[in-house]
């Protein structure tokens, strides 16, 4: 799959990632009768966190797979530093892992938001 191809696709699914939640509470309150309900917030922003966590773990697992690469890489390259490279990359391994779990916080937050 080109590069081009990849964006388009991210951006689809920011894009997507966006929207969900924002359906979930664009509908405001119609008198009795109307058609609308509470079930519909609930199933919107519980679709909106399974998808937020979904595209949170896509992207660490991504992100944490090609800095092992590189590091990999750059250890098989020059043995002798791989003290100096193991640490950056334990560092940066944690940092994309801390989004992936600010994501799953984000889900529950929405979740706590159906629930009320």
């Amino acid at each position: 799959m080109s590069t081009s191809k990849k964006l388009g696709l991210m951006a689809l699914s920011a894009a997507a990632t966006i929207l969900v939640p924002v359906a979930a509470f664009a509908q405001e309150h119609a008198a009795a009768g109307a058609g609308a309900n509470g079930n519909d917030v609930k199933m919107w922003a519980s679709a909106g966190a399974g998808f937020a966590i979904g595209l949170g773990v896509l992207g660490g697992t991504a992100g944490q797979g090609r800095a092992a690469a590189a590091a990999l890489e750059g250890i098989s390259r020059n043995p002798g530093a791989a003290a100096r490279i193991q640490t950056p990359m334990i560092l940066a391994l944690a940092l994309i892992e801390s989004l992936v779990l600010l994501s799953f916080v984000i889900a529950f937050f929405l979740t706590g938001v159906a629930q009320k």
